[in-house]
């Protein structure tokens, strides 16, 4: 993929400046966009990838690049890799439809231990996204869809990634997980000896899913 020149950037900018109906936007709109330039950047690279056609639904499939691993740092110095799950470290595209949100409660249980939660998942032989999904997820959140975002029984829901297993300074275990809190998206890593309930799902897929070509 060749980069945009300076030149060209300009004239995109240009183009949209000068093309724009002004006169039915709400200046309150704007002004949310000047107050939170960041977000507004995210959106507006997703508006120019997607050939700065509007985004009305997330789309079903999206690419995972695993051109580059996933580092640890991203969660702060000192952080490691202790273990992944080979068969979502092997996947390089998501179908969403095919995501299943995994508790591994059972009956009469209000809640578990992370580690617990984690053997139960490998007793069950799924795949779990990893890391590098999540990353993935993080920085282009526009494509995530909006049932990812709802909650659980009225409470926050945390979608955890347990393909990847992470390791702090301290030596504490823990997996990374997304959630939602007014319409924003915020990310934990969480330890696994904290105990999970009903609404710290594992994003997951079924180990016969084929979701990527070689």
């Amino acid at each position: 993929m060749s980069k945009p020149t300076i030149g060209q950037s300009h004239t995109v900018i240009q183009t949209l400046a000068n093309n724009v109906n002004w006169d039915v936007l709400d200046h309150t709109i704007l002004q949310k966009i000047v107050n939170d330039p960041t977000e507004a950047g995210k959106q507006f690279t997703a508006f120019l990838k997607n050939g700065g056609k509007v985004i009305v639904d997330s789309p079903r499939i999206i690419n995972i690049d695993r051109s580059i691993p996933f580092d640890p740092k991203f969660i702060g110095e000192g952080w490691s890799i202790e273990e992944q799950d080979e068969k979502s470290l092997a996947l390089t595209e998501i179908n969403f439809s095919e995501v299943m949100f995994n508790s591994t409660l059972e009956k009469g249980e209000k809640s578990i231990k992370g580690e617990d939660n984690l053997k139960r998942l490998k007793e069950k032989n799924c795949i779990r996204l990893d890391a590098g999904i999540f990353k993935t997820l993080w920085e282009n959140q526009i494509l995530i869809p909006e049932k990812w975002k709802e909650k659980t029984k009225g409470n926050i829901t945390y979608i955890f990634f347990d393909g990847t297993i992470l390791r702090s300074s301290r030596g504490h275990r823990s997996v990374l997980c997304l959630y939602w809190l007014d319409g924003r998206g915020y990310w934990l890593c969480i330890w696994l000896e904290n105990d999970w309930d009903a609404n710290a799902p594992s994003a997951v897929l079924a180990s016969s899913t084929l979701v990527s070509e070689t």
